[in-house]
């Protein structure tokens, strides 16, 4: 047995009913387990930033781990800055740099009413998407994880403009930053788990529908408007993939790519060798 922390729950349910749920586990930097426990309600078991003790080779040889199965429960504590572990727990960029990277983005900008519009929403969507997932699973699955998510695609878009053939960045900073808006509906602040929105919407056309609206109250041109939300409809870049619309423009282009390098090389940091990761059909060596 070796304790571990969780990093993110999420709670299931199966078709015959029986619910369940997944576990991201970790005992070191860059390392991560995934499993599910299965006939698990959502009010049993540890939660997020609970320290467990795991066999997770015992595991990885039950083909449906249940919670008899899997001893752990009745030694579970919340973790505190006490425990070795407890720095392992992911947490919100803090303000300063989500600041910093925004003010040196806005160095390379050169449309007044687009500065203006960043500026205006900055703050606001720090606060946010500081208190919310990027999702329940898969990637930046934490509080705060939507936050961590979107810097690092302004970050990524701030070190690569210099080597990109002509693109109009105020385009790509603001689908950015609006890109993922959605999720702040599509999963409830506390429980982390879908709401009806996810269903319903969906964060890509709830994201586009909120950013439309804002950018028209700006007074920012229709052309100008459609070629960024262009970017925000066009971000998952296939429409197998849920974007109603594929990437037609070099700044779509670039906000897709930039989305899928953050989300694909958070889930290898987080997998364990030789995992098989089913998100990115492959499996992560290290």
């Amino acid at each position: 047995m070796k304790e571990y922390i969780i990093l993110s729950r999420s709670n299931q349910r199966a078709k015959n009913g029986s619910t369940y749920a997944i576990f991201k586990v970790t005992a070191q930097k860059g390392e991560a387990h995934t499993f599910n426990v299965w006939d698990l309600d959502e009010t049993t078991g540890p939660a997020i930033g609970d320290i467990v003790s795991l066999d997770i080779e015992m595991l990885k040889g039950i083909k449906y781990p249940k919670m008899q199965d899997v001893g752990f429960f009745r030694s579970a504590h919340h973790a505190t800055p006490a425990d070795a572990l407890y720095s392992l727990i992911p947490r919100p960029v803090d303000k300063a740099k989500w600041d910093t990277c925004i003010d040196a983005l806005i160095t390379h900008c050169t449309d007044p009413g687009l500065i203006a519009f960043i500026r205006s929403e900055r703050d606001e969507l720090y606060a946010n998407y500081s208190t919310h997932p990027a999702a329940t699973s898969v990637h930046h699955a934490f509080q705060g994880g939507l936050l961590n998510h979107t810097y690092e695609l302004l970050n990524m878009l701030l070190m690569l403009y210099p080597t990109l053939p002509p693109i109009k960045i105020e385009r790509c900073i603001i689908a950015i930053m609006f890109h993922d808006y959605g999720k702040l509906k599509e999963y409830d602040a506390q429980t982390f788990e879908p709401t009806e929105y996810m269903f319903l919407m969906g964060h890509i056309y709830i994201s586009a529908h909120v950013l439309h609206n804002k950018l028209n109250k700006a007074g920012i041109s229709n052309q100008e408007t459609i070629r960024i939300i262009h970017c925000v409809l066009a971000h998952h870049g296939e429409k197998e993939y849920g974007s109603p619309v594929v990437p037609c423009t070099a700044e779509a282009i670039v906000v897709n790519h930039l989305d899928n390098l953050s989300a694909k090389t958070y889930i290898v940091d987080e997998a364990a060798n030789m995992e098989k990761v089913f998100a990115l059909g492959t499996t992560v060596v290290k």
